[in-house]
């Protein structure tokens, strides 16, 4: 629903305007400071999830929301690349750092987009 702006087949059941707040980067700068723990300098908030602001791997590229969860989750919506992904873990997270899976699957996750 998200990835195609609210439209499902050619109804459309969330507003345009919607979609774009709840994927564009909510914070304010002074909100930022001491959350790079968490975002990084190419991440940020939306409505309830993760925003992409900035390239910082091949998969991790502006208008790509979604989040990774502290108990082995990570799924994103890629509207540029009509793409969405999801890997489903048991491995719980135990530092601020992503698990090497998460990198394994995002890194061959986008490497199958480009054949």
């Amino acid at each position: 629903m998200m990835l195609n702006k609210g439209v499902w087949g050619r109804e459309r059941l969330l507003a345009q305007a919607s979609i774009e707040l709840m994927t564009s980067d909510q914070l304010m700068p002074q909100q930022r400071i001491g959350a790079g723990i968490f975002f990084g300098s190419h991440s940020s908030w939306g409505f309830c999830m993760a925003v992409n602001i900035q390239r910082h791997q091949p998969w991790i590229a502006p208008g790509r929301f979604g989040w990774d969860g502290g108990f082995g989750v990570s799924a994103y919506s890629d509207p540029n690349n009509d793409f969405i992904g999801i890997l489903l873990t048991q491995r719980l997270m135990d530092s601020p750092e992503q698990p090497a899976v998460f990198n394994d699957f995002w890194t061959h996750a986008y490497r199958s987009l480009e054949t």
